[in-house]
Parts: structure tokens; C-alpha cells; sequence
């Protein structure tokens, strides 16, 4: 019996999908550790746990520590423990560090969240990327800018996707970023050169430090023009077949070799230039988000928020094969108000391409605004054949309008 810790910050729906796969895994013993009480689980899942420990922070390796030594005195030593959310990896792999459970360490982590310790390991290594510096003065921001030119790509240096970064393309640009927020120690930016072309994620299973299996999605435009521009419906496709796999996978694996990646599914987003040339852009160890898991699941058949905690629990893993493809149109409002006050062309989309979705939701009147980029709904569409799936989000982009006021 193996007894595994996941860590769930709060009982949202999303992170009880994780928490009943972990529950469900023969020959494991599940430790929760939530900020949430234990009362927050529906009772028939609370039934299936074997050890439950509430801190107040989740994001404390300090409090995890002792929460996973508590939990260690009544169900014996914990074997591994793991988080989904990107924000968790660092506490987590504090407390491995600290606990002596086996997984990534905190120095390993660092490589894939700190931005600037992950782009010297990549450069150092060879693997294909973005000119950067670690940015924490004016005069550091100057002096990379210099080197690199206009434009660059300004980050927090512990960014999550796409938030908080934008692009600077000139001076003036940068001098009023500088005046906006000034980089420090305390607060430091990563900058980066403008690295164009088209975007794309890489979802690979690594076990032991062998990566087993591969998956890669296309971003239709890739988030940081969707950042920059919130009238885009953007769209992420997975397709059915794609030799970007046969092609990117010596760099995917070159640089999950540099940053150290063991065991888990890693979450790499990369370009293509206009030239054919590729480059990685970032790279985390943890799941990816806007719904490539369920994509994933969908092409492939298999549910994959079970396949990767018994990764984490088990370190095992059955390669699945691609079936068809998929692909997922975000529904961004539009206005400048701060409610939904309408959903425009929904019967049409069912009309013309009802058959190919798969599962939708659709935000409702009154509903706030959305705060990320992935916008206050979604639908999700799958067919047999990429031009079918691509069709289908492209008439839905077009056809459906969520109105804010």
C-alpha cells in the first residue's frame, strides 16, 4: 500500500475531479491537505479519504511539512505527495525537501517557475530560446533592451501563462513601464526578446527522467495576442494528426533534460518562426490549462485527470493513442461593462455545427466579468478530422457574442 498526499488549496469542482481519481487508485492510501475543511468535500468522497489535514495555507511549505509529518504519525510514512496548480510547486517541493519524500526537489522546481533561472539552463544547454536577463533596476532594463531590440517581452520572473506580460516596442514604451512599476530585487522582471510566429503547447510523461509520450496543441493566436487584444475569440486546437511531435520532440526533450523534469507531465509552450526554425518559449511541471486536459482526453480516449495522478501516485503510465482531433473556442465578452448582460448566437452555432460539440459553458446574465484571459465561457467541439474541428471553431468565434454591461 502506498500512501500519497495531494494537496487541494479549496473544494472547488475542478480540484475534486483530482482528489476522487486519487480516492479511487487501487493500492493507495490518500492524504488531503486543503485550506478548505474537511466539511467543504461532499461526505461520500470525505468517506474515501484516509487522512485529512487542514492548513491555512496551502502555499506554505512550512505548513504542508507539518501538515504531511501530522498525517505520517496515524497512516504511516508518506511515499509521494503533489499538487495540480502551477502556484503549488514550489511549496510543495519545500516540503518534500524538508519531509524526505521522494519527487522533484525545490531546486529543480525553481528551474521551471523562476524564468530567468530556467532561460540560463536552457541557453546553457543549447536549447533554442529567447535572448533574456533578469531585470532589477531601470538600468538593467535599459541594458537588455540594448542587446536584444525592440520589441521585448516584459514578465514576472514566477509568471503563470500569459498574465502580467506584455510587449514593449520602443523607448517611450519602456521608459513608461519603468515609471508604471520599477523592477527591484524584491520585485524583478524577466525581459525578454519579441520571438515571432506561431504558437504551440507540448504536453510530455516523463518517468524516471525518460520522457514515454508526447502530445502537442496549436494556439490560434497564441495568449499573448490574446492578452493584448480582448476582442480575439482565441482557440486552441489539438489535432489529429501532426508532425510537429516527430519534429519539436529532440528540443522538448533537450530541455526537460536541462531543467532536471523526473517524473509528471510537463506543460511546454513553443514557437515556430517564419522561417521553420523553433524555439522554447516556457515551460511548467504540472498539468497544462486552458483545457488541454480535456482536449487531451477527448483525442485520446482516456481520461486524463486519472492517468496523471496515478503518474504522481503510482509512476506509471499507458501511453494512449491519438484518435481524433479536438479543439476549444473561447468565449470572451465584449463591452465595457462588468456584468453579462446577453449571449448572442448560440442556436445558429447548434445549427451549423451542433454535431461536433462535445460540452459547452456558456455564461448567463449577470455573471462577472473574467478576470483571465480564458474569458467567461467556452465551447468544445471534436471531429474526425482536423479541418472539421477548425471549421467548427471558426464558425463559432464568429457566430457567438457574450455582451458585457
Amino acid at each position: 500500500m502506498r500512501t500519497v498526499a495531494l494537496v487541494a488549496p479549496y473544494a472547488t469542482p475542478n480540484t475534486l475531479r483530482y482528489v476522487l481519481a486519487l480516492t479511487e487508485l487501487p493500492g493507495v492510501r490518500s492524504v488531503i491537505i486543503s485550506a478548505d475543511p474537511a466539511a467543504r468535500f461532499p461526505p461520500a468522497l470525505r468517506e474515501r479519504i484516509g487522512a485529512f489535514e487542514k492548513v491555512t495555507d496551502c502555499f506554505s511549505a512550512q505548513q504542508l511539512a507539518s501538515a504531511l509529518k501530522r498525517a505520517a504519525t496515524r497512516v504511516g510514512p508518506i511515499d509521494r505527495v503533489f499538487g495540480v496548480l502551477e502556484q503549488l510547486q514550489l511549496a510543495v517541493a519545500g516540503a518534500r525537501d524538508v519531509v524526505g519524500i521522494p519527487g522533484m526537489s525545490l531546486e529543480v522546481v525553481t528551474r521551471f517557475r523562476d524564468k530567468s533561472v530556467m532561460k540560463a539552463h536552457l541557453r546553457a544547454a543549447g536549447v533554442p530560446c529567447a535572448r533574456f536577463a533578469r531585470v532589477e533596476s531601470n538600468a538593467d532594463a535599459e541594458r537588455i533592451c540594448d542587446e536584444v531590440g525592440f520589441p521585448v517581452i516584459i514578465k514576472p520572473v514566477d509568471g503563470l501563462g500569459a498574465r502580467a506580460t506584455f510587449r514593449v516596442s520602443d523607448a517611450k514604451e519602456l521608459a513608461d513601464a519603468l515609471r508604471r512599476t520599477r523592477p527591484s530585487a524584491k520585485n524583478p522582471w524577466q525581459i525578454e526578446e519579441f520571438l515571432a510566429g506561431t504558437e504551440h503547447s507540448f504536453e510530455t510523461v516523463t518517468i524516471g527522467g525518460k520522457h514515454i509520450w508526447s502530445s502537442s496543441t496549436h494556439y490560434l493566436p497564441g495568449p499573448l495576442a490574446a492578452m493584448e487584444n480582448p476582442w480575439i475569440q482565441y482557440c486552441v486546437v489539438l489535432p489529429r494528426e501532426d508532425d510537429s511531435i516527430t519534429r519539436f520532440s529532440p528540443i522538448n526533450h533537450a530541455a526537460l533534460d536541462a531543467l532536471g523534469m523526473q517524473t509528471g507531465l510537463s506543460h511546454m509552450e513553443w514557437f515556430t518562426r517564419p522561417d521553420g526554425s523553433m524555439a522554447v518559449n516556457e515551460v511548467g511541471a504540472r498539468p497544462p490549462g486552458v483545457n488541454i486536459m480535456p482536449l487531451m482526453s477527448i483525442t485520446h480516449g482516456v481520461d486524463m485527470v486519472k492517468a496523471w495522478v496515478r503518474l504522481m501516485a503510482l509512476d506509471t503510465f499507458d501511453p494512449p493513442t491519438r484518435r481524433r482531433a479536438a479543439g476549444c473556442a473561447f468565449l470572451r465578452g465584449q463591452g465595457a461593462g462588468s456584468r453579462v448582460v446577453g449571449v448572442r448566437g448560440l442556436d445558429r452555432v447548434h445549427e451549423e455545427v451542433g454535431k461536433w460539440i462535445v460540452s459547452a459553458t456558456i455564461p448567463t446574465a449577470g455573471d462577472p466579468r473574467a478576470t483571465g484571459y480564458e474569458g467567461e465561457g467556452h465551447v468544445i467541439v471534436a471531429a474526425e478530422t482536423t479541418a472539421e474541428v477548425e471549421m467548427a471553431l471558426t464558425r463559432i468565434i464568429q457566430t457567438v457574442r457574450v455582451d458585457l454591461g
